[in-house]
C-alpha cells in the first residue's frame, strides 16, 4: 500500500465544493497524493460521488439523495452554494471520479455513505466498478462507518484494503478489523485517546485521523503512531510529506 501522510477529506473541502471533480483537482494542486471521496448509492442502481442523504446543502436540488434518479442528480449545480466561480460544477458519477484520479496520479480512499441494512445488494455494484475501472489495489483504500458493508467487501474480495470508519473508538474494534483482515482504523482525531492510538498500532493496523484542518490539531496525535491525516486542508500538512 503507496500510503501517504496526508490526505484531501472530500477531495479538499475547504478549497473547491465538495466531492466534486473541482475539489479532487483543488487537491493534487497542493501536491497532496491520496484523497477521500464519498460514494452514494442511489435511486435505480446510479453511484454518486456524495455525502448528505438531502440535496439541499451542495446542489441546488431539494428532497432524499437516495431517492433521486441519476439523470435528476447530474442536471443539479453543485458547485454554485460555494463560489460564484464554481457555477455549473456538477455531482460527478463514480466512474468520473475514478478516471479523474487516475488521470492525476492519485490513491482513492473511497468511503461508501450508506446507512441502510440491504449492503449485499448496494456493495456488489461498487466493487464491480472499481474491478473494472480501478487499475493500481495498492492505490486503493475501502473505508465505511457501515460494518457490515466492509464485511461484504471482504467477502467479495479479500485483497482489499479496508478502512473501518468510526467516530468513537468502541471496545470491540479489534474483534472488528481482525474479521475482516482490515487495513486500518480511521476515527474522528478528537476523542481519540493516546491508549487507545498506540494500542491500534500495537495490533498491526494503521491509524488514520479525521477530519484535522490545522496542524496544531493533531501535534500529538504524529507521536502516538497516527500514520495519516485526513483533511479538508491539505495545505495545512503538505511540509510534513516534505519531510518524509
Amino acid at each position: 500500500m503507496q500510503l501517504s501522510k496526508v490526505m484531501g477529506h472530500r477531495g479538499a473541502a475547504l478549497l473547491a465544493p465538495e466531492n466534486t471533480l473541482a475539489s479532487i483537482r483543488a487537491a493534487a494542486e497542493t501536491g497532496v497524493k491520496w484523497v477521500e471521496i464519498d460514494v452514494y448509492p442511489i435511486a435505480q442502481g446510479g453511484l454518486i460521488i456524495f455525502h448528505d442523504h438531502s440535496l439541499e446543502r451542495c446542489t441546488n436540488g431539494s428532497g432524499l439523495t437516495l431517492d433521486a434518479n441519476l439523470e435528476a442528480i447530474l442536471s443539479l449545480d453543485a458547485g454554485a452554494w460555494f463560489g460564484v466561480q464554481h457555477t455549473g460544477e456538477k455531482v460527478p458519477t463514480l466512474e468520473q471520479a475514478i478516471a479523474c484520479i487516475q488521470e492525476l496520479g492519485m490513491g482513492l480512499n473511497l468511503e461508501i455513505k450508506y446507512e441502510g441494512t440491504d449492503v449485499e445488494a448496494i456493495v456488489p455494484p461498487i466493487l464491480a466498478v472499481l474491478a473494472e475501472h480501478w487499475q493500481d489495489n495498492d492505490k486503493l483504500m475501502i473505508s465505511s462507518f457501515n460494518y457490515p458493508a466492509l464485511e461484504i467487501c471482504y467477502a467479495m474480495n479479500k485483497q482489499l484494503h479496508l478502512a473501518y470508519l468510526v467516530e468513537d473508538v468502541p471496545d470491540d474494534w479489534l474483534l472488528k478489523l481482525a474479521a475482516i483482515e482490515a487495513y486500518s482504523l480511521n476515527c474522528y482525531y478528537l476523542p481519540l485517546t493516546e491508549q487507545q492510538a498506540r494500542a491500534v498500532k500495537a495490533a498491526g493496523y494503521k491509524l488514520l485521523c479525521y477530519t484535522a484542518n490545522e496542524a496544531r490539531l493533531v501535534e500529538h496525535h504524529w507521536d502516538w503512531g497516527m500514520d495519516a491525516v485526513i483533511t479538508d486542508d491539505p495545505r495545512q500538512f503538505m511540509h510534513l510529506e516534505a519531510q518524509s
